[in-house]
């Protein structure tokens, strides 16, 4: 390859213009890309770009892709190194690029090496202003939006990085449509009350108002991840909530138990299948505290409370929780939303929503969020 001589090297902190999506600290000297959906994006003319990144991981890797003027270009695995990846090069040099790198995996509570850090960028062409988006969104969710069975074939079974996928999620599509910057905070196997296997530490209030508090580790502690997360500088127009799918799986399965500590937890169902009255009411209180949570650290967002994506069981015991709050609170700007239902048509790889599935997903929330922020 010729190399183009004209291409310089920038340290992240002498990119005069770019912006940063997802929960970090900008304090870091690398940039960590926590959450799914996290990304640096650029305004640039010129040739080509490239971008210098520290990547590691013990178990799941990472995966990243490139969306040069709105439209996914690449997708790859990361493998453990500092190294440059090529982002785009043989392009018109007079055109703007507008150019998002993005981490499509899930932050992974399960491997504290994985992480991605920018140390720069490395351009032929000026940095320019990037305009702000119409809106704001922040989703909390579970795997589905982790987008997990996104990509891969429909008999595929394995849970690994690589069927996961934050660009092909209803959340980045929902934000597309409405010309959004979205954060995305997600962990596959996780609810609002506990996880999938009744694992009571698995739920995601717990770590809401921290960086990335789930990602454990000396290392992901240094690069910020367990700070308070400093919402006054980023205020979302609303939080879109997608959690109770692994809380009503958690009722079907045995107890979860610690064998350290001897700390048991489970969810009941009654003999004829139906959820034992004070567990639902303990689920349903999880979802009251957390509504109060979001609205402590987002008080004037819109808060819509979906599921439905992968079954529709504790659909009414949500909204019951909602208006519940609502009622206690006077609150008039949250609200809950039914999303399609995954079929056998639009089911993806792992059991979980395909791309299909997520793309029925965001028409409905568009159309409702469009309603509700009079976009």
């Amino acid at each position: 390859m010729i190399p183009n001589e004209n291409v310089k090297t920038f340290p992240l902190k002498e990119v005069p213009h770019y912006k940063v999506h997802g929960r970090t600290d900008r304090s870091q000297e690398l940039l960590p890309l926590f959450w799914n959906g996290s990304a640096i994006e650029v305004n640039v003319p010129g040739s080509e770009l490239w971008i210098d990144i520290d990547v590691d991981f013990d178990v799941h890797e990472p995966w990243v892709c490139c969306a040069v003027n709105g439209a996914i270009m690449s997708r790859q695995m990361l493998m453990p190194g500092s190294y440059s990846l090529c982002l785009f090069r043989g392009m018109n040099p007079e055109n703007v690029k507008n150019v998002q790198f993005i981490r499509e995996l899930q932050a992974m509570s399960e491997d504290d090496a994985c992480r991605i850090l920018i140390r720069g960028l490395r351009a032929d062409g000026d940095f320019l202003p990037i305009p702000e988006r119409k809106f704001k969104l922040e989703f909390v969710g579970d795997s589905i939006t982790s987008g997990e069975g996104t990509y891969g074939a429909k008999k595929e079974e394995d849970w690994i990085p690589m069927f996961m996928s934050a660009s092909r999620n209803y959340a980045f599509l929902t934000a597309q449509a409405l010309d959004a910057e979205a954060r995305l905070i997600s962990q596959g196997g996780w609810g609002v009350l506990c996880g999938w296997d009744n694992n009571p530490h698995h739920n995601i209030p717990t770590y809401y108002t921290q960086i990335c508090g789930l990602a454990g580790g000396p290392v992901n502690e240094a690069l910020g991840a367990q700070k308070d997360n400093p919402f006054s500088e980023w205020q979302p127009d609303a939080v879109i909530v997608n959690l109770g799918t692994n809380d009503c799986s958690a009722f079907s399965q045995p107890e979860w138990s610690d064998p350290e500590s001897g700390e048991t937890f489970r969810q009941h169902l009654n003999e004829d299948g139906s959820f034992h009255a004070d567990d639902l009411a303990r689920f349903e209180q999880a979802v009251v505290d957390f509504l109060y949570v979001i609205r402590r650290n987002n008080p004037s967002a819109y808060i819509v409370w979906t599921y439905g994506m992968l079954g529709y069981r504790l659909s009414l015991a949500i909204a019951d929780a909602i208006n519940a709050f609502r009622s206690k609170t006077g609150d008039i700007k949250t609200f809950f939303l039914q999303l399609p239902n995954t079929t056998e048509e639009t089911v993806g790889s792992h059991a979980h929503p395909g791309s299909a599935s997520h793309k029925r997903a965001a028409k409905v929330l568009t159309e409702y969020l469009q309603e509700l922020l009079n976009a």
